[in-house]
């Protein structure tokens, strides 16, 4: 995509790291929801679909944690390092053009 498509649209901010991002917070809204849905199951059979979907949801998250700290756009085991990040990529945020 030209420099200037980027700008107008606003794609220039969107990186793999902020795509990253919103679908690990994404998988860990849906693991969250499927186990409320799951303490309100009413029958055997729903439980077990809703057990089945939160498995899957349980390893998307981890495959998606994986590629995160194998690119390095998360450091759970390194909590200063991860804030230090944090915070550039806020101080990123707010430097961006309003659109």
């Amino acid at each position: 995509m030209s420099s200037i498509i980027k700008n107008v649209t606003g794609m220039n901010a969107i990186t793999d790291q902020v795509i990253a991002s919103d679908l690990l917070i994404a998988a860990k809204s849906g693991i969250k929801s499927y186990g409320i849905a799951l303490s309100e199951a009413a029958t055997p059979e729903v439980r077990n679909v809703l057990c089945d979907q939160l498995s899957k949801a349980v390893s998307l998250h981890g495959q998606i944690f994986s590629y995160m700290k194998d690119n390095g756009y998360y450091n759970a085991y390194d909590p200063e390092q991860q804030l230090r990040m944090d915070i550039q990529n806020a101080d990123k945020a707010l430097s961006l053009p309003n659109a």
